[in-house]
C-alpha cells in the first residue's frame, strides 16, 4: 500500500474534525457568550439576504431624503397593523453585523420590461442609501471590499438580485447588473421564470431550460453568485451541474428538519462540498418550525371548512374562526430552530457549507430571541452551547461567505478571455 503523505494525513485529520458532530461536553452561559463574542469579533456576521430596500420602496415609496435609517424602532404603523422594521444602523452594529447583501427585490411581474425597470430602481434606492451613511457603511462588490469595510468597523454593503425575471429574460441585461453592482441573483422568486422553475410554483420546464443553463454559465463567467434559494429541487440540482464555481443559498433552511419546498433537501447538500457552496440559513418562522407550518395547515384547513359550514353567513364564520384561534394559539419559534438547521446541514455537508441569510425585514417577525438583526450573537451564543468552536463560529459568520465569493471571482478571471455567452430565448425568426 503507497504510504500517505503527513500532509495529506493532515488534511485528512483536519476534515475529520471538521466534520465530526459538535462536542456533547457542556460549557457554561458565561463561556457560551464570551466564545460567541470572541468569533463575531473576529469574523462579524456577513448576512446573506437583507429586504430593507423592498420596505424602502413599500414604504416609503424609495423617497429616502427624510429617513432616518439610524434607529427605525418608530416605523410600525398601528393604523395597518404594520410593525416596525427590523433593520437600522444601531441594531446592525449590536447583531454584529460585518457584511449584508441588500436585496434589490421587486415582486414578481410578468411584464419583464417592468420588472427590470423596478430593479434599477432598487438599485438606485439601495446605492443612496449607503452612500448617505459613509461612517457606517461601505459599498461593496468584491470579497476584499467586505474585508475591508470590516476592518473599519462598516458594515459592508452588496447588491443581491431576488427574481430571475429582473433580468427580462436577456443576458445583456444581466451583464448590465453586474456592471451596476449586483454581486447575486436569485433564478426565481416565487413563481416560475421563462426559464426556471420555482419552489413553491407549479413545474413547467423540469427545471432548467437551456436558455436557463446559460444564464448560470453567464453568471459564473462575470463572477456573480448563482443564488438557489427559492427555486425548485430540479433547478437546484441542474444549477450543480452546469456551475463551475460555488453557489449559495442566500437564506435557506434545511428539509430535513422543516420540509418545506424552500428549504434544502439533503439530495443537495451532499452535493455542496464537491461544488463548494453555502446555505445561509434563513430566520423566517414558517420556514424553520415543523409545528408552527402544521398549524398554518390546520388554519387554513379549518377557514375552509368553516365558510362552508357557515355557507351565506359570513359573521358566522368570523366568530366561530375566531373561536378556534382562542383555542389553537399560533405556535412560536425560536432562535433555537435556527440552531437545528445549522446542525443539521453541518452533519449532511459539513461546517465549511453553512452561512447567515436571516431575511429580515422579508417577514413579519423573526424567531423569539431574533426577532430582528440584533439577535445574532444570541444564536451564536446558543451555537457555542451546543459545543461549536470559536473557528467553527468564524466559518459560519462570515468565513465561508467570503470564501464563496473569493472562489466566484477567481472562476471569472480564469476564463476572462472568453466571450461573453449570446443566447437569446426567443431568437427572432429569419425572413424567408
Amino acid at each position: 500500500m503507497q504510504a500517505i503523505a503527513p500532509r495529506v494525513l493532515l488534511a485528512l485529520a483536519t476534515a475529520l474534525m471538521l466534520a465530526a458532530p459538535a462536542s456533547a461536553q457542556s460549557i457554561s452561559e458565561e463561556e457560551a457568550a464570551a466564545t460567541a463574542r470572541a468569533a463575531l469579533e473576529a469574523a462579524p456576521v456577513f448576512d446573506g439576504h437583507n429586504d430593507t430596500p423592498g420596505q424602502l420602496r413599500s414604504r416609503l415609496n424609495n423617497q429616502i431624503n427624510n429617513f432616518d435609517f439610524t434607529d427605525t424602532l418608530n416605523t410600525a404603523d398601528p393604523a395597518t397593523g404594520q410593525g416596525a422594521m427590523h433593520t437600522d444602523l444601531a441594531r446592525l452594529k449590536t447583531g454584529k453585523v460585518g457584511a449584508q447583501f441588500w436585496s434589490v427585490y421587486v415582486p414578481h411581474n410578468n411584464d419583464e420590461a417592468a420588472a427590470v425597470q423596478q430593479t434599477i430602481e432598487q438599485i438606485d434606492v439601495t446605492k443612496r442609501l449607503i452612500a448617505r451613511y459613509p461612517n457606517a457603511m461601505r459599498y461593496a462588490e468584491t470579497a476584499d471590499q467586505v474585508e475591508s469595510a470590516m476592518r473599519e468597523g462598516r458594515v459592508a454593503s452588496l447588491l443581491g438580485m431576488e427574481g430571475g425575471y429582473s433580468i427580462g429574460s436577456n443576458l445583456g441585461v444581466l451583464r448590465q447588473f453586474y456592471a451596476m453592482g449586483a454581486r447575486y441573483m436569485t433564478l426565481t422568486h416565487n413563481s416560475n421564470t421563462p426559464w426556471a422553475d420555482a419552489a413553491t410554483d407549479t413545474p413547467k420546464h423540469n427545471g432548467l431550460t437551456d436558455f436557463g443553463k446559460d444564464v448560470v454559465r453567464e453568471m459564473n463567467r462575470l463572477g456573480m453568485l448563482v443564488d438557489l434559494s427559492h427555486v425548485s429541487e430540479k433547478v437546484m440540482h441542474d444549477a450543480l451541474d452546469v456551475a463551475r464555481a460555488p453557489v449559495i443559498f442566500s437564506h435557506s433552511g434545511a428539509r430535513g428538519v422543516t420540509p418545506h419546498p424552500r428549504n434544502v433537501p439533503d439530495s443537495v447538500l451532499t452535493r455542496l462540498p464537491e461544488n463548494g457552496g453555502v446555505v445561509m440559513v434563513v430566520a423566517l418562522p414558517r420556514f424553520i418550525n415543523e409545528v408552527l407550518r402544521q398549524w398554518d395547515a390546520r388554519r387554513a384547513g379549518e377557514m375552509a371548512r368553516l365558510k362552508v359550514v357557515h355557507l351565506g353567513n359570513p359573521d358566522a364564520a368570523t366568530s366561530a374562526f375566531d373561536a378556534w384561534l382562542k383555542a389553537n394559539p399560533e405556535p412560536k419559534s425560536t432562535l433555537t430552530d435556527v440552531a437545528d438547521h445549522i446542525d443539521h446541514i453541518r452533519k449532511i455537508a459539513g461546517i465549511e457549507h453553512i452561512g447567515i441569510g436571516g431575511d429580515y425585514d422579508g417577514m413579519p417577525i423573526g424567531p423569539v430571541g431574533m426577532e430582528d438583526v440584533s439577535g445574532y450573537p444570541a444564536l451564536f451564543t446558543e451555537l457555542a452551547r451546543r459545543g461549536y468552536s470559536q473557528v467553527e463560529l468564524e466559518l459560519i459568520a462570515s468565513r465561508n461567505a467570503l470564501r464563496v465569493m473569493r472562489a466566484a471571482e477567481a472562476y471569472a478571471a480564469s476564463v476572462a478571455d472568453q466571450p461573453p455567452i449570446e443566447t437569446m430565448i426567443n431568437p427572432p425568426t429569419k425572413a424567408e
